[in-house]
């Protein structure tokens, strides 16, 4: 079972930053992707950027320009550097890792448990 564990949320002012990290338990580049999503209060989790199968990276549309996603492998852990954050960002943030597991080859989705973000106006 791979685990995911974040930390790095907390309270911050709009248009400040914060760096969430997401510490794998087993080698992150074995990973067929790796992304974050969040979840704020009464709706539903989405997606809020990942590393593409290909290597590059996606951003929500509300993100674009504001959050980078960055990665060190020798650490196995994923980076979620967040600006000029906005009310709107404040959420329960959450790790993903898709990977093949073994011994039958299927995807598997891994969550962590969540660090939560507010930021306040």
């Amino acid at each position: 079972q791979v685990q995911l564990v974040e930390s790095g949320g907390g309270l911050v002012q709009a248009g400040g930053s914060l760096r969430l990290s997401c510490a794998a338990s087993a080698s992150i580049i074995r990973a067929t992707t790796m992304a974050w999503y969040r979840q704020a209060p009464g709706k539903q989790r989405e997606m809020v950027t990942t590393f593409t199968r290909g290597g590059g990276t996606d951003y929500a549309d509300s993100v674009k320009g504001r959050f980078t996603i960055s990665r060190d492998n020798a650490k196995n852990t994923v980076y979620l550097q967040m600006a000029s954050l906005k009310p709107e960002d404040t959420a329960d943030y959450f790790c993903n890792a898709r990977a093949v597991t073994p011994p039958t080859g299927t995807m598997r989705d891994f969550w962590g448990q969540g660090t939560r973000v507010t930021v306040s106006s």
